[in-house]
Parts: C-alpha cells; sequence; structure tokens
C-alpha cells in the first residue's frame, strides 16, 4: 500500500502493520511475525475471554465484580461495568464512586476481571486465555505474563488470527454486545486524550463515536472500536467502512503519535476506498 511509505518517516525503530480491507485481503507490512508487548492493546484480549468464560458459564455479565483489596467494599458494580470503565473504580482499582456515574479508566478493573474468571473455571487467567483463546485462534506468539489489563505480547500476524477469526470463538451477538456501547450517556477521560463527553464504551473496546481529539482517522466511523497501548500499539476495526488496522511499534506512545496515528489511518482508509 502507498500508505506504507507514511511509516518511513516514523521516530520508531520497528514498526510492524496490517490492514485488513473490505474484500478480506490482507496487506503486511515490517516483521509482522515479530512480538512486541501491547500494553493495554491486551485488554481486547481479556475481553474476549471473559465473554467466552460468560458463553461457557464460568461467569455472568451480570456477577458483582468483587473487590481487588482485602478491606474494600463493594459498590454494585458487575463485569459489565468492569469491562466498560463503568465500576467507580480509579485506575489503579481503588473505590472512587458509585458504578455508572462516570467512566474511570481503569486498570485494578481489569486484573478484577482476571480474578472472576480464574474462579469460575478453574484455570488461571493465563492458562484460560492460552486454551480458550491463543490456542484455537492460531495465535502462536501471543501471551500474558502479568495483569491482564496490560501484560500481553502479540503479533501483528496473531492479531490478524484475532480479527478475522474471532467468529469463530465467539457468537455473533456476544461480538455485537461486546463492540456496542454500555452506558453510552457516561462522560470521562480517555487517557493521552482528555475528557470526552459521551466516551463511549463497549464490554471490552472502545468505541470512537464523536470523540475529538482521538487516535484513530477523521474517516474513521462512529462504530469504529479498538484500542491503543502506551507501548505504542493500537488495534482498530471499522464495522463503517470493513476495514481493519493494526500498528505495532516499539516505542512508547507519545507526543509524537498524536498526529501520525490518524494520519495515518486516513491514509487507509483514502486508499482503500
Amino acid at each position: 500500500m502507498k500508505a506504507f511509505g507514511l511509516l518511513e518517516s516514523w521516530p520508531v525503530e520497528n514498526v510492524a502493520v496490517a490492514v485488513i480491507s473490505p474484500k478480506g485481503s490482507t496487506s503486511r507490512h515490517g516483521d509482522t511475525s515479530r512480538a512486541f508487548a501491547l500494553a493495554s492493546v491486551t485488554k481486547l484480549f481479556t475481553a474476549v475471554a471473559v465473554h467466552l468464560a460468560v458463553e461457557e458459564g464460568s461467569v455472568a455479565l451480570g456477577d458483582a465484580a468483587g473487590v481487588l483489596r482485602e478491606g474494600d467494599t463493594p459498590r454494585g458494580a458487575t463485569i459489565s461495568d468492569l469491562l466498560a470503565h463503568s465500576g467507580g473504580f480509579s485506575p489503579a482499582g481503588d473505590v472512587l464512586d458509585d458504578p455508572g456515574r462516570r467512566r474511570i479508566y481503569s486498570n485494578g478493573g481489569y486484573e478484577l476481571l482476571d480474578k472472576a474468571v480464574a474462579a469460575g473455571s478453574g484455570l488461571s487467567f493465563a492458562e484460560y486465555l492460552s486454551e480458550g483463546v491463543f490456542g484455537p485462534l492460531g495465535m502462536s506468539s501471543s501471551s500474558l505474563d502479568g495483569s491482564a489489563a496490560h501484560a500481553g505480547v502479540s503479533s501483528v500476524d496473531d492479531l490478524v488470527n484475532f480479527i478475522t477469526r474471532l467468529p469463530e470463538l465467539l457468537a455473533s451477538s456476544t461480538i455485537e454486545a461486546m463492540t456496542s456501547p454500555h452506558r453510552p450517556e457516561l462522560e470521562g477521560v480517555l487517557p493521552g486524550y482528555g475528557r470526552q463527553n459521551p466516551n463511549l464504551w463497549g464490554l471490552g473496546p472502545e468505541i470512537r463515536g464523536t470523540k475529538s481529539p482521538h487516535w484513530t482517522g477523521s474517516g474513521n466511523s462512529s462504530s469504529t472500536w479498538g484500542h491503543f497501548g502506551q507501548a505504542g500499539t493500537f488495534v482498530w476495526v471499522d464495522p463503517g467502512t470493513s476495514t481493519s488496522l493494526i500498528t505495532l511499534t516499539d516505542r512508547p506512545f507519545g507526543d509524537w503519535a498524536v498526529p501520525l496515528w490518524p494520519q495515518f489511518s486516513d491514509a487507509v482508509l483514502e486508499e482503500i476506498a
């Protein structure tokens, strides 16, 4: 793709990319077999594992979220709220507010999801993710060694499998629920991009909506879902254009990425159109 030429000026040592077109073909750039640290893109894996556990009956979306630390007081948050960052937990997992009042991005909330799935399935969360998601989807370069919020590792090739083969793993109704807004009226801070009103989130993925500024392109539809990570990584799936973009780098997210990521996304969408 001509859009890949933009990557030559990026201030990164390594970048690997895949574009999945509306016709289902995949264009790749860089070492797409290389495993990169994902940071918060890990949350997409965690969300899919949670939804798989729901389908298998190990947990339910309406289950109480529990507490991260001994002595914390439950506030009525559910697994759905944890997935959508609407449980009232701080980034670290402390109780800040009642559920459903605002969108507070919480790594600690995702670590509660780890505990819920492990308790319901009888496996460690890493084992459940490996056996339930990575294995069936042919993701041989992917792993989780640490927090379910940010400790994932994967390659572009594996992420292509993750996106294209997800319907083999989850029912279409589950995928629709996962990628639809939960508590769509909530506002909150999108890390790195400031307060957004509304700050749409699905049951796992972030949803583009009308957010501005944003890490996707101006040409992305409002239904675009995905995630970006502080490791310098992002994945988006745009149902409106039937296009997906996977971009992994080895430079942490920062000011360099704010203009370059949307520019690249728009160039890809313009070339696909």
